[in-house]
């Protein structure tokens, strides 16, 4: 092959390798990409596209096994879809502010499997699952936000008949998370329980969680004051023994149903008598059962629980 051949093809082959490098490739690529090929942003686990995914699952098949875990398959639908979008909303905030993929565990709520809803609801796991469903996918992508960023949207499951504002709880306050009332919840089963707690397996049980802690066991009761209550009724100062804590601490050693209570005297021990279950801050369960019963919607449930916040669809 003379010299000015093999010239020529080698300058048509170096046109033809830019072109494939400028133009076909970045064309195929981006065909395939406006068909759907995503890839991962290293935070949480969350795709360039905005589609949420929990242990390599959707998000919406995610709540569904929260919802299913976290309040009763017979409650009202209204109050499921209400529970679809707080569960939801602390779900994408827990995703956005993670560094690593997460897994149902990883987020705080309670979760179920498909397979695990079966064996709980036996026969009723047709209807119970349709219905768990319906809710989620009737508000799908719908999350809580205030200023433009998703709350913490934190609920429990009964009050003692009005909600704790944040700042009570876990000393710091949320605009979102004011006290507000709950009525409903004083119809809930167990709304008001009394148990008795022997004196040493008070001191002990309060010294485990505080070393420091002393109190004599024949003078318990005595050393108890109840100093200082917030306005839904919480504990938010006591005294026992050599030491001063709030109502939620005292409910966490002792495991009580909640840091609203009374004490009394007992024959052998200290009688807790306790309204409500859970923290008390966000939605009451029990008081969107109740509201919904009584003809209000998820949003009308969602807004008396959050104050100030917009229902918006998730990016």
């Amino acid at each position: 092959m003379k010299r000015s051949d093999e010239v020529i093809k080698y300058f048509i082959y170096s046109l033809m390798y830019v072109a494939l490098c400028v133009v076909i490739v970045p064309l195929a690529a981006s065909r395939l990409s406006s068909r759907g090929v995503t890839t991962k942003r290293v935070e949480g686990e969350r795709t360039e596209t905005g589609k949420y995914t929990v242990g390599g699952q959707s998000m919406e098949d995610y709540i569904k096994g929260v919802v299913a875990a976290e309040m009763p398959a017979s409650f009202p639908e209204e109050a499921l879809k209400a529970q679809a979008v707080a569960s939801r909303t602390y779900a994408v905030r827990a995703v956005d502010n993670a560094d690593f993929d997460l897994e149902p565990g990883d987020i705080g709520q309670a979760y179920v499997t498909v397979d695990e809803m079966r064996e709980n609801w036996g026969e009723n796991f047709d209807e119970y699952y349709s219905k768990i469903s319906g809710a989620v996918d009737s508000t799908k992508d719908e999350i809580m936000a205030y200023k433009g960023e998703p709350i913490l949207a934190v609920f429990h499951s009964t009050s003692a008949g009005e909600t704790e504002r944040a700042g009570n709880i876990w000393n710091y306050d949320l605009p979102y998370l004011e006290s507000t009332d709950s009525v409903g919840d004083t119809f809930a089963p167990n709304y008001e329980t009394r148990a008795e707690i022997p004196s040493a397996e008070v001191i002990a049980k309060i010294k485990e969680k505080y070393p420091e802690f002393e109190a004599d066991e024949n003078g318990l009761f005595e050393s108890i004051a109840i100093n200082e209550r917030s306005g839904a009724g919480y504990i938010t100062d006591m005294t026992v023994g050599n030491m001063s804590f709030t109502g939620k601490q005292i409910r966490e050693a002792l495991g009580l149903r909640s840091a609203n209570f009374t004490v009394e005297k007992g024959e052998s021990g200290i009688i807790f008598t306790t309204k409500g279950y859970g923290h008390g801050a966000g939605m009451s369960q029990y008081g969107a059962k109740y509201m919904a019963e009584n003809g209000s919607d998820y949003r009308d449930i969602l807004n008396h629980y959050y104050k100030d916040v917009d229902i918006e669809k998730m990016s």
